[in-house]
């Protein structure tokens, strides 16, 4: 608790805020110049906590499975009645940064198109990029 209380005291909580909230931006365009929706309405949505909708015909454990064994990436599947229809992608604390940000969009990306979904390679990644550029 000590070190956690540090690095926020050390980066200061507006510029945490910031950072949190411009990442979340920056996976939602990505998701979005992929074809993916965000699950949440926009007034509901956590920085820290993306629910991404499962498009139709995509495995939600194969995918979870192959980001999971391929990129070392662990993304949370929906729970109760959410179960199979959203993945959770967290950006919270230290992990809430630009390179997990493009990485994630990259690999799910690389899965997806691995699996027949439809995207246009490197969409994902390039409007992430522009949101941090911007």
């Amino acid at each position: 608790l000590y070190e956690a209380l540090r690095l926020v005291e050390e980066e200061g909580l507006e510029a945490r805020w910031q950072r949190h909230q411009r990442n979340h931006q920056a996976l939602a365009a990505g998701l979005a110049a992929m074809g993916l929706q965000l699950a949440a309405q926009e007034q509901h949505r956590l920085w820290t906590l993306n629910a991404v909708a499962i498009p139709d015909g995509v495995d939600d454990a194969a995918v979870r499975a192959a980001l999971l064994r391929d990129f070392d990436i662990e993304i949370g599947g929906g729970l109760g009645p959410l179960k199979g229809k959203i993945w959770r992608i967290g950006l919270m604390g230290e992990g809430s940064r630009a390179a997990t940000v493009l990485l994630v969009l990259h690999a799910l990306e690389c899965v997806l198109r691995r699996g027949g979904y439809s995207a246009e390679p490197g969409a994902g990644v390039a409007a992430a990029q522009r949101v941090y550029a911007g």
